[in-house]
Protein backbone atom coordinates (compact mmCIF):
# COMPACT_ATOMS: atom_id res chain seq x y z
CA UNK A 1 0.00 0.00 0.00
CA UNK A 2 2.81 2.42 0.91
CA UNK A 3 4.60 1.52 -2.28
CA UNK A 4 1.48 2.37 -4.36
CA UNK A 5 1.05 5.66 -2.51
CA UNK A 6 4.70 6.57 -3.15
CA UNK A 7 4.31 5.70 -6.84
CA UNK A 8 1.16 7.83 -7.09
CA UNK A 9 2.94 10.77 -5.42
CA UNK A 10 5.86 10.41 -7.85
CA UNK A 11 3.46 10.46 -10.81
CA UNK A 12 1.70 13.56 -9.47
CA UNK A 13 5.02 15.30 -8.86
CA UNK A 14 6.16 14.43 -12.38
CA UNK A 15 2.97 15.86 -13.87
CA UNK A 16 3.21 18.97 -11.68
CA UNK A 17 6.73 19.65 -12.98
CA UNK A 18 5.86 21.02 -16.39
CA UNK A 19 7.44 19.50 -19.44
CA UNK A 20 7.39 20.68 -23.03
CA UNK A 21 4.04 20.05 -24.68
CA UNK A 22 3.36 19.71 -28.40
CA UNK A 23 1.63 22.64 -30.08
CA UNK A 24 0.29 22.72 -33.64
CA UNK A 25 0.63 25.71 -35.97
CA UNK A 26 -2.64 27.06 -37.37
CA UNK A 27 -1.31 27.83 -40.86
CA UNK A 28 -4.51 29.57 -41.98
CA UNK A 29 -4.17 32.17 -39.23
CA UNK A 30 -0.38 32.48 -39.14
CA UNK A 31 1.95 34.52 -41.34
CA UNK A 32 5.64 34.62 -42.08
CA UNK A 33 6.32 38.10 -43.33
CA UNK A 34 9.46 39.89 -44.39
CA UNK A 35 10.35 43.39 -45.50
CA UNK A 36 13.23 44.57 -47.63
CA UNK A 37 14.40 47.75 -49.34
CA UNK A 38 13.60 47.87 -53.06
CA UNK A 39 15.21 51.09 -54.19
CA UNK A 40 13.98 53.69 -51.72
CA UNK A 41 10.76 51.83 -50.86
CA UNK A 42 10.22 49.36 -48.07
CA UNK A 43 8.48 46.37 -49.63
CA UNK A 44 6.73 43.47 -47.89
CA UNK A 45 6.53 39.80 -48.79
CA UNK A 46 5.29 36.52 -47.38
CA UNK A 47 6.39 32.90 -47.28
CA UNK A 48 4.16 29.93 -46.41
CA UNK A 49 5.02 27.41 -43.70
CA UNK A 50 5.30 23.83 -44.97
CA UNK A 51 5.77 22.18 -41.55
CA UNK A 52 6.36 23.10 -37.91
CA UNK A 53 7.13 21.16 -34.75
CA UNK A 54 6.81 23.07 -31.51
CA UNK A 55 7.38 21.75 -28.02
CA UNK A 56 6.68 24.51 -25.51
CA UNK A 57 7.22 24.46 -21.76
CA UNK A 58 5.18 27.34 -20.35
CA UNK A 59 6.79 26.99 -16.90
CA UNK A 60 10.35 26.79 -18.25
CA UNK A 61 10.72 28.44 -21.69
CA UNK A 62 14.37 27.34 -21.97
CA UNK A 63 13.17 23.71 -22.20
CA UNK A 64 11.13 24.53 -25.31
CA UNK A 65 12.21 23.74 -28.86
CA UNK A 66 11.02 24.70 -32.33
CA UNK A 67 11.60 23.42 -35.84
CA UNK A 68 10.05 25.10 -38.90
CA UNK A 69 10.20 24.46 -42.64
CA UNK A 70 9.24 27.27 -45.03
CA UNK A 71 8.23 26.84 -48.67
CA UNK A 72 10.59 29.29 -50.41
CA UNK A 73 9.30 28.25 -53.83
CA UNK A 74 5.89 29.74 -52.95
CA UNK A 75 7.26 32.98 -51.45
CA UNK A 76 5.85 36.28 -52.68
CA UNK A 77 7.92 39.46 -52.68
CA UNK A 78 5.09 41.95 -53.08
CA UNK A 79 5.30 42.56 -56.84
CA UNK A 80 5.53 40.00 -59.67
CA UNK A 81 8.95 40.93 -61.05
CA UNK A 82 10.46 40.99 -57.55
CA UNK A 83 8.90 37.60 -56.73
CA UNK A 84 10.38 36.02 -59.85
CA UNK A 85 13.80 37.57 -59.18
CA UNK A 86 13.71 36.48 -55.52
CA UNK A 87 12.92 32.87 -56.45
CA UNK A 88 15.60 32.88 -59.16
CA UNK A 89 19.20 31.58 -59.01
CA UNK A 90 20.75 34.90 -57.90
CA UNK A 91 18.70 35.12 -54.72
CA UNK A 92 16.85 32.11 -53.20
CA UNK A 93 17.51 29.67 -56.07
CA UNK A 94 14.28 27.80 -55.31
CA UNK A 95 14.76 25.42 -58.24
CA UNK A 96 17.66 23.87 -56.30
CA UNK A 97 16.67 24.89 -52.74
CA UNK A 98 12.86 25.03 -52.45
CA UNK A 99 12.83 24.94 -48.63
CA UNK A 100 14.19 27.08 -45.81
CA UNK A 101 14.55 25.40 -42.41
CA UNK A 102 14.98 26.72 -38.88
CA UNK A 103 15.83 24.75 -35.74
CA UNK A 104 16.12 26.34 -32.32
CA UNK A 105 19.28 25.64 -30.36
CA UNK A 106 18.68 27.76 -27.26
CA UNK A 107 15.79 29.73 -25.80
CA UNK A 108 16.31 32.28 -23.02
CA UNK A 109 14.17 34.87 -21.28
CA UNK A 110 10.51 34.88 -20.33
CA UNK A 111 7.37 33.95 -22.21
CA UNK A 112 6.76 37.62 -23.06
CA UNK A 113 10.39 38.51 -23.83
CA UNK A 114 12.32 35.51 -25.12
CA UNK A 115 15.33 35.20 -27.40
CA UNK A 116 15.38 32.19 -29.65
CA UNK A 117 18.77 31.23 -31.01
CA UNK A 118 18.85 28.76 -33.82
CA UNK A 119 20.23 27.64 -37.15
CA UNK A 120 18.61 28.63 -40.42
CA UNK A 121 19.38 26.81 -43.67
CA UNK A 122 18.82 28.83 -46.84
CA UNK A 123 20.28 28.04 -50.28
CA UNK A 124 21.98 25.01 -48.72
CA UNK A 125 23.96 27.17 -46.26
CA UNK A 126 23.36 27.00 -42.52
CA UNK A 127 23.99 30.05 -40.36
CA UNK A 128 23.07 31.14 -36.81
CA UNK A 129 20.14 33.47 -36.24
CA UNK A 130 18.54 35.05 -33.18
CA UNK A 131 14.86 35.94 -33.03
CA UNK A 132 13.05 37.98 -30.39
CA UNK A 133 9.80 36.34 -29.31
CA UNK A 134 6.78 36.87 -27.14
CA UNK A 135 4.06 34.36 -26.31
CA UNK A 136 0.54 35.65 -25.66
CA UNK A 137 -3.02 34.46 -25.22
CA UNK A 138 -5.05 34.90 -28.37
CA UNK A 139 -7.47 37.83 -28.37
CA UNK A 140 -10.91 36.80 -27.16
CA UNK A 141 -9.77 33.72 -25.22
CA UNK A 142 -10.34 33.07 -21.52
CA UNK A 143 -7.65 34.26 -19.09
CA UNK A 144 -6.59 30.68 -18.29
CA UNK A 145 -6.80 29.37 -21.87
CA UNK A 146 -3.31 28.08 -22.69
CA UNK A 147 -4.53 25.93 -25.57
CA UNK A 148 -4.73 28.82 -28.06
CA UNK A 149 -1.66 31.07 -28.08
CA UNK A 150 0.06 33.56 -30.37
CA UNK A 151 3.83 33.86 -30.80
CA UNK A 152 5.21 37.12 -32.19
CA UNK A 153 8.74 36.82 -33.59
CA UNK A 154 11.04 39.43 -35.09
CA UNK A 155 14.57 39.32 -36.39
CA UNK A 156 16.85 40.03 -39.33
CA UNK A 157 19.03 38.19 -41.77
CA UNK A 158 21.66 39.52 -44.14
CA UNK A 159 21.00 37.78 -47.44
CA UNK A 160 24.67 38.06 -48.40
CA UNK A 161 25.51 35.59 -45.60
CA UNK A 162 23.66 32.94 -47.65
CA UNK A 163 25.02 33.86 -51.07
CA UNK A 164 21.70 35.49 -52.02
CA UNK A 165 23.41 38.63 -53.28
CA UNK A 166 21.71 39.12 -56.66
CA UNK A 167 20.30 42.53 -57.62
CA UNK A 168 22.40 44.31 -54.98
CA UNK A 169 22.01 47.57 -56.92
CA UNK A 170 18.21 47.40 -56.36
CA UNK A 171 17.66 45.45 -53.15
CA UNK A 172 19.23 46.07 -49.75
CA UNK A 173 21.08 43.26 -47.97
CA UNK A 174 19.07 43.20 -44.71
CA UNK A 175 15.78 41.33 -44.60
CA UNK A 176 13.53 42.06 -41.61
CA UNK A 177 11.40 39.18 -40.37
CA UNK A 178 7.97 39.53 -38.75
CA UNK A 179 6.25 36.27 -37.87
CA UNK A 180 2.83 35.81 -36.29
CA UNK A 181 2.33 32.17 -35.30
CA UNK A 182 -1.08 31.10 -33.99
CA UNK A 183 -0.62 27.82 -32.16
CA UNK A 184 -2.93 25.27 -30.53
CA UNK A 185 -2.37 22.49 -28.06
Amino acid sequence: MIRRLALALCLIATQAAAAPEAYRLDTARSSVGFTYRLGQAETAGTMPVRAAEMWIDLANPSASRVSVTLDASAARAGVFFATEAMRGPQVLDTARHPLITFRSTRITGTLQAARIEGRVTLRGMTRPITLDAGLYRQRGTEARDLDHLTILLTGQIDRRDFGASGFADLVGPVIDLQIVARIER
